[in-house]
């Protein structure tokens, strides 16, 4: 049968092909604790449910308009722009069944075959997957342990060129927790005005910060012209399975992604939308009582990770993965993943999975109890040893 061969060009996210063993394991018998998958562990709140069904009640069970419905994008225009300290265009609010459409639709648009696209590594792997998909040239850009997981401002300026066509910036950033300070955004700033370039900033864990304040790209001056800011509620109000995102554009690009909406999705699920107004104009308690709980769980893996001999990792500043260094076990990252799961009972994911650079470490979720969290450090130490 044929198979059209630009398929092999696309790659896939590791996390659901280790669930999906995880679970086949689980239904032999085997006590697995999960690690691997980027998803809180934690209910959406009940306001959020109660704005969904009163929405359903009341008959928004059909179509609506593709970039989204009106009282939505205004909500998030409102939100991420006095998050940012700036004023957002309601038209310029996209609405997506969650946050990949917005990096697939917008790496669509903007990237022609032979183009090139700096993207972070180790990073989120559907960037890769979709530049190579587009037969656009895929540009790493090492982040490093050394500086907290943030790239060095040399390897950026090494890489940028004026084939650069997308920058693509992730902050706080899987898998590492890294954060960018605002010295490396006005780099990027700076290069991607001299050189034509778009950015893209997944910022889809901006609620998950422990210390210090969120540095936005789309705040410098004039990057809203070539910036596409891309959040969601996945992470931040555990909504992963209402499938929501968006994105903000320039209005130039407004049009364009629309229409690969009406293409692809036609539109987001119009009651869906309604439960997302709640979450965003609605209290905020839940969120904040989230990410304190992130923060505690953090202390806890960094800490029995760092007890473990041959294992070292950093403190990540956001988000809810700790990314090990497991160079001094002797381990492959795939290997030691692929045995930690098998015979350990521990699910965790292979740092290479996330690109080159993620090679000699595995990343960690500890979207899972404290007490998960701890037997599963004990079931690493015993294997280890």
């Amino acid at each position: 049968m044929f198979i059209a061969p630009r398929m092999k060009r696309l790659g896939t996210e590791t996390a659901f092909e280790v669930l999906a063993r995880a679970k086949e394991l689980e239904a032999k018998g085997v006590d697995v604790v999960h690690l691997e998958i980027g998803e809180p562990d934690f209910d959406t709140a009940d306001h959020i449910k109660e704005a969904a069904i009163e929405a359903l009640r009341d008959g928004k069970t059909g179509y609506c308009a593709a970039p989204g419905i009106p009282p939505l994008r205004e909500a998030i225009a409102e939100d991420a722009g006095s998050r940012r300290g700036v004023t957002i265009d309601p038209d310029r609010v996209v609405v997506a069944p969650g946050a990949k459409p917005i990096i697939t639709n917008t790496v669509l648009t903007v990237v022609d075959e032979g183009d090139e696209v700096i993207y972070p590594n180790p990073g989120f792997p559907i960037y890769e997957s979709m530049i190579h998909f587009v037969g656009g040239k895929a540009v790493p850009l090492r982040l490093r342990e050394e500086n907290d997981f943030r790239f060095d401002i040399d390897d950026f300026l090494g890489l940028v060129n004026d084939r650069t066509r997308l920058i693509i910036l992730n902050t706080p950033h899987n898998p590492t927790g890294g954060i960018l300070t605002k010295r490396e955004l006005e780099v990027v700033a700076e290069a991607a005005v001299k050189h034509d370039a778009y950015v893209l900033t997944d910022e889809v864990y901006l609620n998950i910060i422990y210390d210090g304040e969120h540095e936005s790209i789309y705040s410098l001056p004039g990057m809203e012209e070539r910036t596409i800011l891309l959040d969601g509620l996945s992470k931040s109000y555990a909504m992963t399975g209402w499938r929501l995102g968006y994105g903000v554009y320039p209005k130039p690009l407004v049009e364009h992604i629309t229409r690969l909406n009406i293409n692809s999705i036609s539109c987001t699920s119009h009651f869906s939308q309604y439960a997302a107004i709640a979450a965003i104009t609605g209290p905020q308690d839940h969120v904040k009582k989230m990410c304190a709980q992130f923060k505690e769980r953090r202390g806890v893996i960094v800490d029995g990770l760092n007890s473990i001999p041959g294992i070292t990792c950093r403190k990540p500043g956001g988000a809810f993965y700790a990314f090990a260094n497991v160079g001094g076990t002797g381990w492959k990252s795939a290997d030691l993943a692929r045995d930690l799961l098998d015979k350990a009972g521990v699910a965790t994911l292979n740092g290479a999975s996330f690109g080159e650079f993620g090679e000699g470490y595995i990343r960690l979720s500890y979207a899972n109890s404290i007490e998960n969290i701890e037997k599963a450090l004990g079931r690493i130490r015993e294997f280890l040893s």
